[in-house]
């Protein structure tokens, strides 16, 4: 573009690390697109892994949806935790994640709850079950709560015929097992799963 006309135009070339920064600005963006559309994919991939977790891919929907609903109405996942486990004030839940657990009936859809002193799960919906000898069929949330000192292990883990297929083994200190899976955010409950055991242990020794 000519300025020779133009009084009020004063080209001037850019120093040299202008354009470094200019150039370190535009590589560190597209690093961070990069990053965003990897766990862009990572989300997209783990959330469809998570309704085909369910018997009925329909039904995973809408009760997902309903679950999301139930969190607004009561007020986040925080309330429904203290509501569930009665929480003392003192513990902290630091994070929640949607997956299912692994029974003997099948896959149970729930939330795992990551406190200060626990790990639990509970289901999204009441479950029944009989009752009195099979005289009643009662219903009830389903429901898995290790104290963090209780804790041995937090295993991941991912099917060798479908790696798609991952899982977290909880292992308490009695060697009693629980499998979760169809993790929505995967990534994210094996390292703080994990980095909350390793401290709890290291403040524990």
């Amino acid at each position: 573009m000519s300025t020779e006309a133009n009084p009020y135009a004063m080209p001037a070339p850019a120093q040299k690390s202008t354009k470094e920064t200019v150039k370190n600005a535009l590589s560190l963006w597209g690093r961070k697109v990069g990053e965003a559309s990897r766990k862009a994919e990572d989300l997209s991939r783990n959330t469809w892994q998570h309704l085909r977790t369910a018997p009925s891919m329909t039904e995973a929907a809408v009760g997902r949806i309903a679950q999301g609903t139930k969190v607004l109405a009561e007020g986040g996942h925080d309330r429904i935790f203290r509501q569930a486990f009665s929480a003392p004030p003192d513990e902290q839940l630091r994070k929640s994640y949607a997956c299912y657990l692994s029974t003997s009936a099948g896959p149970v859809m729930g939330v795992m709850y990551l406190s200060t002193a626990r790990v639990a799960f509970c289901s999204d919906t009441p479950l029944s079950y009989e009752a009195h000898a099979g005289d009643n069929t009662e219903w009830s949330y389903y429901k898995v709560a290790i104290p963090l000192h209780r804790l041995r292990a937090a295993i991941p883990s991912a099917s060798k015929v479908k790696p798609a297929e991952k899982f977290i083994q909880l292992v308490s200190m009695e060697n009693h097992e629980f499998w979760l899976m169809g993790f929505v955010n995967y990534s994210s409950a094996v390292v703080h799963l994990q980095e909350a055991l390793s401290g709890f242990h290291n403040l524990q020794a």
